[in-house]
């Protein structure tokens, strides 16, 4: 599975607005990588391509958003959408953004699921080899041992 997608748009007259989104797999974890804005225009492009994913057979996501520079309510609503479907066929997706206040690529959109309260909803990783690893938590702690 290997895709590419590019949408560019025209928005107020002059300025390109370009989202992109990048397929690519680490051990079971389909892993698509979006850059640019999600916004009412671009945002549709990311459901498909997780939809296209779940269609395909994959149960474990991960959504990178380190380089979404703007996200705004069609985007989270998009996030929101692509929990509900992954937990719907008891999938799994976390998202990899940097931490609050971190980097200024991709902190925004942080920011702006924290400030609506809904990153709680999230299973949140500062990078990919910490979310596709399955004995870290979101900090790369070692998760709690499971007792039977």
């Amino acid at each position: 599975m290997v895709r590419s997608g590019e949408r560019d748009t025209e928005r107020r007259g002059f300025e390109r607005v370009t989202l992109k989104v990048k397929d690519a797999e680490r051990g079971d974890w389909a892993v698509l990588r979006v850059s640019g804005e999600m916004d009412l225009v671009t945002s549709p492009v990311v459901r498909q391509r997780v939809h296209d994913a779940v269609a395909d057979g994959r149960r474990s996501l991960v959504l990178d958003l380190a380089e979404v520079r703007f996200c705004d309510s069609s985007g989270v609503g998009v996030l929101i959408a692509a929990r509900r479907l992954m937990r719907s066929c008891q999938g799994r997706l976390r998202l990899i953004l940097p931490p609050q206040g971190g980097a200024a690529d991709g902190s925004h959109v942080n920011r702006v699921l924290g400030a609506l309260g809904v990153r709680r909803l999230f299973e949140i990783y500062p990078d990919l080899a910490t979310a596709t690893h399955e004995g870290l938590d979101g900090t790369g702690d070692p998760l709690p041992a499971q007792s039977a």
